[in-house]
């Protein structure tokens, strides 16, 4: 390793500072290009990580060689501890490959709803190594990638449907066979509710408050369960305690 003089430290600045910009740039083209022609999200963000990445080995590379550091005595170092290194990295590695796989899979993508180990939120940035969530009360989440491969998860947006249940105890005063029919009809009446599958009452079982069911209605917007539930819930209210109570 020579020396390091004024010029070396000008032309290291150079390099950093230009990768950062080259960077920038071909982000900025991948969003505004792969938005123009439709481009996956997922696809996207994962392009600007690959570019991330290159232009950082690159760069790193040009530094290093301008210092005087000779790469390939590099190299042959990080074989020589390449084992305990591997060791080290194997979590990292591990996400990455998972990650490939996510994409591969395709199981969920950006802007998906999904859950795992009890988190849920929607998915914001897929990366090579987390996947970040954002809930509904705007907490942000990062996941490791390889718990998508080592656990089960649950995409809540993968379809345009989704079906609704709602917990109800109806009370013995009333007529059950009028009030299943009264509750079917109401609830398919409430805005967004799918026509098909109709809305269904399951008997679960008889308690001392009243026969305990469960309302089963499918809606045409997964983002919007819990505004659906509360406004079937209110419907349900007005037809089992009245619209006065």
């Amino acid at each position: 390793m020579v020396g390091i003089n004024l010029i070396d430290l000008l032309i290291v600045g150079i390099t950093a500072a230009s990768a950062f910009l080259i960077f920038k740039g071909l982000t900025y083209f991948t969003w505004k290009t792969g938005r123009k022609w439709g481009l996956d999200l997922t696809f996207i963000q994962v392009l600007n990580e690959i570019i991330k990445y290159s232009i950082l080995v690159v760069a790193l590379s040009m530094i290093m060689n301008e210092l005087g550091i000779d790469i390939s005595a590099i190299v042959v170092s990080l074989g020589i501890v390449g084992i305990a290194v591997g060791f080290a990295a194997r979590d990292t590695l591990s996400n990455f490959i998972a990650g490939l796989f996510i994409l591969a899979d395709q199981g969920f993508k950006v802007g998906d709803e999904i859950e795992i180990s009890g988190k849920q939120g929607k998915v914001t940035k897929m990366g090579f190594r987390i996947t970040t969530l954002t809930t509904a009360d705007n907490n942000v989440i990062t996941i490791p990638n390889s718990l998508f491969s080592n656990g089960i998860y649950i995409n809540r947006t993968a379809l345009d449907t989704r079906r609704v249940d709602l917990d109800i105890t109806i009370p013995y005063k009333l007529e059950l066979e009028d009030t299943l029919k009264a509750l079917k009809e109401i609830s398919s009446k409430v805005d967004g509710v799918s026509k098909e599958p109709l809305p269904n009452v399951l008997i679960k079982e008889l308690s001392e408050e009243g026969v305990k069911a469960t309302l089963n209605v499918w809606i045409d917007d997964p983002w919007k369960v819990a505004e659906y539930r509360s406004s079937i819930s209110l419907e349900v209210k007005k037809l089992l305690v009245g619209e006065n109570a």
